[in-house]
């Protein structure tokens, strides 16, 4: 889960320095709710995916100084207990004699 939080996060600033709505570092980190410091370790994830992240201190915000597009998909599918006996119906995975540990 702690992943998926993080990539919400990175699509949030995504959004507002894309819309260059960040505010200064500390509003930014108030808006998402977390510290300074997070706030600069996601700008260097973004970073890591070759954003070229900028900040003007007379508008107060960041801003992508190159073209930069970041998109977040994350699929989940929840499969009920008949399901799942279909998917792995036959296989190892549902003999008897598997042994898992506890």
């Amino acid at each position: 889960m702690k992943n998926l939080k993080t990539l919400e996060r990175l699509q949030q600033l995504h959004n507002l320095i894309t819309n260059e709505n960040t505010g200064t570092p500390k509003e930014l980190a108030n808006l998402l709710q977390i510290s300074q410091r997070s706030v600069h370790l996601l700008l260097e994830q973004l970073k890591d995916y070759n954003a070229n992240i900028c900040y003007s201190r007379s508008r107060k915000t960041y801003y992508y100084c190159n073209n930069f597009d970041f998109q977040v998909s994350i699929s989940v599918n929840v499969l009920t207990n008949n399901e799942v006996t279909q998917i792995f119906g036959g296989s190892y995975f549902l003999q008897n004699s598997l042994h898992i540990a506890s």
